[in-house]
């Protein structure tokens, strides 16, 4: 249809139009200037948010979030470094090493919300200075491939490691940097007669049980996916969530429940103390718990809500229900004897174990 405006009046029409759009598009920029940085594991975690959760943050408040991606170990000497002047303003750690930026004084409260209120009880940390986002556990993942193959059955056992048909297939990552690791040998632990304050037996039995079968030592888990690939890795801790998003990819692993119990693994985050956006970064960490945001992770990143509204459907309600089962032997750490202890340890296994 021919337009009925004359000339004139189109091209001052157009031109208000163009100098409105210039007015929100400025203020659209102007909103978009608070940038909330977050810490977190990199990989299937860091993809799962920064796709399918941060944008419906960054469009409600109008503000950028960017991942800096590490382990709970290297996201904690950052927070640690730039205590007086932080650098990220909210963190997700391991629960262990969550316990141990809370006494450092690292974390703020985290405000009272209705989503706070939802999340399971034994989510909430002490004096709610943090507050968890997933549950997992530690057990025990297998190279299905090469368990077809060679026609073994399937790991039921933390003592599995040590099983002298795994030489050179045993893969187990660093117990002073990561707390798939840490678990695994607290366990082995408590098999030898130990306790979470008295590492004496596991220390003394790991060189002749577990550690002859160790191929490497590794930092984090990264390695894994081409370590199974290149039929390397036989056996390694590690979680549910961690398997299945290995086996989206494609790696043939499958997870075991070994029969003394995986280790809960709840990921926390925390407000930063003394952030520069304080306000911006609760609203953060309040959206984070919400059922939206949690059923997008469980769904494309499976990870498993903390807060039992967060809708499940299809493989996620599966997973919820097989994470439910296995929760009923899972293992509770004694983490401040553990933190208390731990730079000792990990001294320790450098120099012992990792020599």
């Amino acid at each position: 249809m021919p337009s009925t405006f004359p000339l004139r009046t189109r091209r001052h029409w157009l031109g208000a139009v163009a100098a409105a759009a210039a007015l929100l598009s400025a203020g659209a920029a102007q909103a978009q200037a608070k940038t909330i940085y977050i810490g977190m594991n990199g990989g299937t975690m860091e993809k799962a948010y920064t796709q399918y959760v941060f944008p419906a943050f960054e469009k409600l408040y109008g503000a950028k979030v960017v991942v800096v991606p590490g382990t709970s170990s290297d996201i904690l000497a950052k927070a640690q470094a730039n205590k007086d002047k932080p650098q990220m303003h909210v963190m997700f750690l391991d629960d262990g090493i969550m316990v141990r930026a809370i006494g450092m004084g690292l974390c703020e409260k985290q405000r009272p919300s209705p989503a706070l209120n939802e999340i399971y009880p034994a989510a909430r940390f002490k004096d709610d200075m943090a507050s968890g986002v997933s549950l997992g556990m530690t057990g025990i993942a297998y190279n299905k491939k090469m368990f077809t193959e060679k026609g073994w059955a399937a790991p039921t056992s933390w003592m599995d490691f040590a099983d002298p048909k795994f030489k050179g297939k045993v893969v187990f990552q660093s117990v002073s940097s990561s707390s798939f690791g840490l678990h695994g040998f607290l366990m082995f632990n408590r098999i030898q007669g130990g306790n979470d304050k008295n590492v004496e037996p596991g220390f003394k039995a790991w060189p002749e049980k577990i550690g002859p079968n160790v191929l490497e030592y590794i930092p984090s888990s990264a390695k894994l996916s081409e370590m199974v690939q290149t039929g390397e890795a036989a056996l390694f801790p590690l979680t549910p969530t961690a398997v299945a998003a290995l086996k989206v990819k494609g790696i043939p692993v499958e997870y075991a429940q070994p029969k003394e119990g995986s280790v809960v693994l709840m990921v926390g985050q925390c407000v930063i103390a003394n952030n520069s956006e304080p306000e911006l970064a609760q609203k953060l960490a309040e959206f984070l718990l919400s059922p939206l945001a949690q059923a997008n992770v469980l769904q494309y990143g499976s990870q498993i809500p903390t807060n039992p509204k967060a809708p499940a459907v299809g493989e996620g309600a599966a997973q919820v229900a097989q994470i439910s089962q296995w929760m009923k032997n899972a293992v509770t750490l004694d983490w401040e004897s553990i933190n208390a202890n731990r730079p000792a340890w990990n001294a320790r296994w450098n120099k012992t174990i990792e020599k």
